[in-house]
């Protein structure tokens, strides 16, 4: 199954790209990242591809640490829902567990281990589908964003034990010393941030219990992620609906894959991407047709019809009725059988 990563987390990606020569729209074509997820940070985007650009930008700007200026630029608030219960426990061990609890709901093949020995406690990344070839800058990253989670929470001052990278020094290491400010240990046999175990201790002042409380249930309540391909193809379709520009080329992107793989995995499924697309559709049209003022014409765009008369046919046939009807609260029967069932 294909893991996703909100794409808030390209939010800083054009700036820092431009800051080391690279044009981030092209880059972005070369990794097959859809451009519109600039501006939707909600939308779900392929992490084989969010790992291609990260490697290929380092690669081609010369910008060896290009994980860290992304990290440098984001942190805490690119997590969005997990940021918000993260910031609400009432101590530092209670954030860290809260971050590696929820972390997959902003990214699908992120996982966080916490494991405390004696006087230190190490928070262990492990990437999902990491190849043994060099993910260097995605490691970078993942490391660098719970380090600066943690400062956030500790204060600007407070610094790790030490950082461990399983990959083998860089030639130059001082940007990866200035950033940390701690011992480094590479060729390590795990990706982590060492920290004291009195740090977990410490109080996070703007804590509130209630807040936490009812932040956990909502984040709860996102935590039911789709899993299918089934699932997570219609996710996509409602959000590119939403949008305006929904095709099974569209989504295919989102996935990093081609559309003849969307529609063999959605055959394994026993379904079709225009099953789905119609699907959403109807579930999306009755929604926008009850706004009187938005014309017909615009509606039958967002939706990807190829003109007004196409979507007056099919929501005929789905619905039994015309959206005139439709609108004037006209409608056939519960059980009646539509146009295209007769």
């Amino acid at each position: 199954m294909t893991d996703l990563i909100r794409s808030a987390a390209l939010t800083h990606y054009p700036d820092v790209a431009r800051s080391v020569g690279l044009d981030p729209k092209q880059m972005m074509r070369k990794a097959r990242l859809p451009l519109a997820c600039l501006e939707q940070p909600e939308l779900r985007i392929a992490v084989s591809a969010f790992r291609r650009l990260l490697e290929m930008s380092a690669a081609e700007s010369g910008a060896q640490d290009f994980g860290l200026r992304m990290a440098n630029r984001g942190g805490l608030t690119n997590l969005g829902p997990v940021a918000l219960i993260v910031r609400e426990q009432p101590t530092v061990g209670k954030a860290i567990e809260a971050l590696a609890r929820y972390i997959h709901i902003h990214h699908d093949g992120m996982r966080l281990d916490v494991r405390r020995s004696g006087n230190t406690v190490m928070i262990a990344l492990n990437l999902r589908g990491r190849h043994p070839s060099a993910l260097n800058q995605s490691i970078d990253l993942g490391l660098a964003t719970v380090y600066r989670v943690v400062q956030v929470l500790c204060g600007d001052h407070w610094r790790p034990v030490e950082m461990h990278f399983r990959y083998p020094a860089p030639r130059n290491r001082e940007r990866h010393q200035d950033f940390f400010g701690c011992p480094l240990v590479f060729n390590s046999e795990v990706d982590a941030v060492l920290l004291s175990a009195h740090d977990m201790d410490r109080r996070i002042a703007s804590s509130h219990p209630l807040m936490a409380s009812y932040l956990r249930k909502r984040v709860e309540e996102i935590d039911t992620r789709p899993g299918s391909w089934e699932e997570k193809v219609d996710e996509v379709v409602r959000s590119l609906l939403d949008s305006g520009n929904c095709t099974v080329e569209r989504v295919a992107e989102h996935f990093s894959c081609t559309r003849r793989t969307i529609h063999r995995h959605l055959a394994e499924c026993g379904t079709s991407f225009s099953a789905i697309l119609d699907a959403q559709r109807a579930d999306l049209v009755t929604k926008l047709i009850e706004d009187h003022d938005r014309p017909l014409a615009a509606i039958a765009i967002q939706l990807g019809f190829s003109a007004q008369s196409a979507m007056a046919r099919w929501f005929r046939g789905r619905f039994g009725c015309t959206i005139t009807d439709w609108r004037r609260g006209v409608r056939p029967p519960a059980g009646a059988p539509s146009a295209s069932a007769a």
